[in-house]
């Protein structure tokens, strides 16, 4: 028998349509809620980084079994148990806010809430608002690290700071990093269009790629965008030069006109929708087709 009737065979054994009844049917909807919320809990944590690591790793396990490659299934097997263990000390944080907001919010405004429509992560508003402050800090060499929220959930970094849940506006992101005030020493965090928290700690980077004349400041701006998708904005206090921290990497000197049209690019990012919502936008894009 060849391979692929293998496969065949396999399915024809495993999935035939003629044993599936009701109890089926409810059992997998039941399931595929779970995982559709276990993929967007991962997507929003830092796990997510961690967690395509493992589907690598589970794939080369599957081709492994497929071609019978017998010492890497020996090797998985007697590891299995190990990293059964090894995956709960390394996800412990995140399991444990995702048990924290379990029994804070109801599973089922998931399924419902949400607009089957794009929507952009801030308005208009917000933009300009923000171009103004980082010009005027610029101008008068006041150094801010100002980070926009985009996929990954910045909470553990919120709950570092002060929380504000503020309108976005120029004058009050220039009055937070004016020097000397309660609120300059940190990162504000913006999550729509407001400013959820100042004074927040990120993580710094290690990086050795990163210019020795950088301080702190431009190193947890690349902390953060190393372990998240934020988009964060950095001023230098010493020169007023702009910089901006994306996916890993600091762009040095960035004009207003780059500024721009950075901002312009995250501001564009879809937001999510309800699982109820995209499973009735696909069955009527489908039925459009």
């Amino acid at each position: 028998m060849s391979f692929w009737e293998n496969i065949v065979s396999y399915f024809h054994k495993y999935f035939s349509l003629t044993t599936i009844t009701v109890i089926d049917v409810i059992e997998i909807i039941i399931i595929a809620i779970l995982f559709y919320y276990l993929i967007i809990w991962f997507k929003k944590t830092r796990a997510w980084t961690l967690f395509k690591g493992i589907i690598m790793i589970l794939i080369v396990v599957l081709l492994a079994a497929i071609f019978n490659f017998n010492t890497i299934l020996w090797i998985a097997s007697k590891t299995l148990s190990v990293g059964v263990i090894a995956l709960i000390i390394i996800f412990q944080p995140e399991l444990r806010r995702a048990l924290e907001q379990l029994g804070r919010r109801s599973i089922f405004r998931g399924l419902f809430s949400g607009s089957s429509a794009k929507k952009e992560l801030f308005s208009d508003k917000t933009l300009e608002e923000t171009l103004e402050a980082v010009a005027d800090l610029s101008r008068y060499r006041t150094g801010a690290l100002i980070c926009f929220e985009k996929e990954v959930g910045l909470d553990e970094y919120v709950h570092t700071g002060i929380e504000l849940d503020s309108v976005v506006s120029s004058q009050l992101l220039e009055n937070i990093f004016e020097d000397k005030t309660p609120l300059h020493d940190g990162a504000v965090i913006i999550r729509d269009d407001r400013i959820v928290a100042a004074t927040c700690y990120l993580p710094m980077s290690n990086s050795t790629a990163i210019n020795k004349k950088y301080g702190t400041r431009h190193r947890a701006g690349l902390g953060l965008s190393e372990v998240t998708d934020a988009f964060t904005i950095i001023v230098s206090e010493e020169t007023g030069h702009i910089s901006l921290a994306i996916g890993g990497e600091l762009i040095e000197d960035v004009d207003f006109g780059e500024l721009k049209n950075r901002l312009i690019e995250v501001q564009a990012a879809s937001q999510k929708t309800g699982f109820l919502q995209k499973l009735r936008k696909g069955g009527k894009e489908n039925g459009q087709n």
